[in-house]
């Protein structure tokens, strides 16, 4: 029998007042609040579409050497988003996640048994991995190391699960730039979002009142769990100083960023479905051609740091 603590996704108003002084458990309400909507509320699908994204930021960040890997760790893995599409991309045969809240585990654990993949999970800490040295081939993660109190640790942990060989690949962390305009940008279209379905005209467009307070206050959370943003170079240094060999940072997504930001708000902003298919496949066509941009063309002009997403990939020496 499991002995990780259950979900709490209806914390109380006490908790969250003490969630404000404490980010790991800040980390846990929060994501536990999030576990039942975070593939809709972020477009997560475990089919083609997320399968070729996960694999192209995995082959970005490392190459295609190594591939399959025996078995491969996700930290802080969510709804099982990188792991479990990595895993059907052939980049991995084996899979274990972990994550500091219960409902998130229990969510990538039923993700990954509805498509048939051989995973395992546990509520964990990522500055304690409770497994032991050099168990895993792969550790990956996805948007996770900026919610880690001690980067530096975490990656030390990271590293010590690895066997000798092994590789990380940590992608879709915020670059100090990027969260700048990315959260700004956020904040005009929520506030125009809400705003002008106040008008009766538009007033099918307005989610209910009770679920645009709700979103308000996981924001404030949000606010809390988001800790760090990270330069490309002290990233890299950082993970040197953990142990990682071959310790390399590369970063994506400026005007992609730029719209993407704005579009997953207003999709937040308005009632599910409301914009329906063609609204979906014009959103990601455009994320599209934006990201074949910025990587083909601006990448060679824009500063890395300039860029949203930072991602980082070493190996634990032999």
């Amino acid at each position: 029998m499991s002995t990780d603590p259950a979900p709490n996704p209806h914390a109380t108003a006490d908790e969250v007042a003490a969630a404000l002084h404490d980010r790991k458990l800040a980390n846990v309400l929060y994501h536990d609040w999030e576990a039942g909507s975070y593939d809709e509320k972020w477009s997560i699908s475990y089919d083609e579409r997320c399968i070729t994204y996960a694999a192209d930021r995995f082959r970005y960040a490392a190459g295609e050497g190594g591939w399959p890997y025996e078995h491969a760790l996700e930290l802080g893995c969510g709804t099982g988003f990188f792991l479990l599409n990595l895993m059907q991309a052939g980049v991995a045969k084996r899979g274990s996640v972990t994550d500091l809240s219960p409902g998130m585990v229990q969510t990538a654990l039923r993700n990954a048994q509805g498509l048939g993949l051989d995973v395992d999970g546990r509520v964990a800490d990522a500055e304690t991995i409770p497994y032991p040295d050099a168990t895993f081939d792969l550790v990956v993660g996805h948007a996770v190391l900026h919610h880690i109190p001690d980067v530096e640790l975490a990656l030390r942990e990271v590293l010590r699960v690895l066997k000798p060989g092994g590789r990380f690949v940590f992608a879709g962390e915020p670059t100090t730039v990027g969260d700048f305009y990315a959260r700004r940008l956020g904040a005009l279209t929520w506030k125009a979002a809400t705003t002008i379905t106040r008008l009766p005209v538009l007033a099918g467009w307005r989610r209910p009142q009770e679920e645009l307070d709700e979103s308000s206050r996981a924001a404030a959370l949000e606010a809390v769990v988001d800790i760090h943003t990270f330069d490309p170079a002290e990233l890299e240094e950082t993970a040197r100083r953990a142990g990682a060999g071959d310790a390399r940072v590369v970063t994506e997504e400026f005007t992609a960023a730029m719209l993407g930001w704005p579009v997953r708000t207003f999709e937040a902003a308005v009632p599910p479905g409301k914009l329906g298919m063609g609204w979906a496949m014009f959103a990601y066509r455009s994320w599209q051609r934006l990201s074949w941009l910025d990587q083909n063309v601006l990448s060679r002009v824009v500063p890395r740091g300039w860029f949203y997403n930072a991602l980082v990939t070493g190996t634990r020496s032999r």
